[in-house]
């Protein structure tokens, strides 16, 4: 199986653990780190809605978690409860806290309907960056 296989797996399967009783809407994420690891994340909705954790957020934090630092690769799936995927590209915050760990080359793939899949790299999805 080839990394980004294996990332679309880690994906589709932190989709299906998903809390989203609110909004409905189930996101996975994986992102492929600096060694080659991969770590996984799914969003979590609760009462305070919209207080709750993106799922590009909690692959980030399992990444930094694992003591690693940059983002190679970000595979992004979501859609409302189901099977079905839609284009579903990172909010804001998440653009930003991607970039925090990315660089020109980090690579965002997201999976939509019928199985297309789409390729960006940073600057296409935040274009004029705040950094430091």
């Amino acid at each position: 199986m080839t990394k980004e296989n294996a990332l679309w797996t880690a994906a589709k399967a932190a989709r299906h653990h998903a809390h989203a009783p609110y909004s409905h809407y189930h996101v996975g994420a994986a992102v492929l780190d600096e060694a080659g690891d991969i770590h996984a994340g799914c969003n979590v909705e609760n009462a305070a809605y919209p207080e709750g954790i993106c799922a590009e957020a909690n692959a980030i934090g399992s990444m930094i978690t694992a003591g690693r630092k940059q983002i190679k690769i970000i595979a992004i799936v979501g859609g409302h409860a189901g099977d079905s995927l839609e284009d579903c590209t990172p909010c804001g915050g998440c653009r930003q806290k991607i970039l925090e760990f990315a660089d020109a080359e980090t690579q965002i793939l997201l999976e939509g309907a019928g199985g297309k899949i789409s390729r960006y790299k940073m600057a296409d999805l935040l274009p004029h960056s705040f950094s430091f």
